[in-house]
């Protein structure tokens, strides 16, 4: 959704947009602040963002197919994710 407020917003205003769609432009300028600035995420955001290399590495040494349950096992065996984590299954 900020990205199509994004691309529209110099024709139609954040404003009137976001009348439209089911978002505060407070929403929407804060997601920016975070965006520009990173130290405004919180601590779950930045440890996703670092995992993000881990996890595509598990997924591409294991020929694209392992899904999101076998990639949090492989995480987990590595050492790389707390016992504590989004998925429980």
């Amino acid at each position: 959704m900020v990205s199509f407020i994004d691309a529209h917003r110099d024709a139609h205003g954040v404003e009137r947009i976001c009348d439209v769609l089911p978002i505060a432009p407070s929403t929407y300028y804060d997601h920016l602040a975070r965006r520009a600035d990173p130290v405004r995420l919180s601590d779950r955001a930045r440890r996703d963002k670092a995992l993000r290399p881990e996890i595509r590495r598990v997924f591409e040494q294991n020929w694209r197919v392992y899904g999101v349950r076998k990639v949090w096992r492989q995480l987990r065996r590595e050492g790389l994710m707390s016992p504590v984590a989004r998925w429980h299954g």
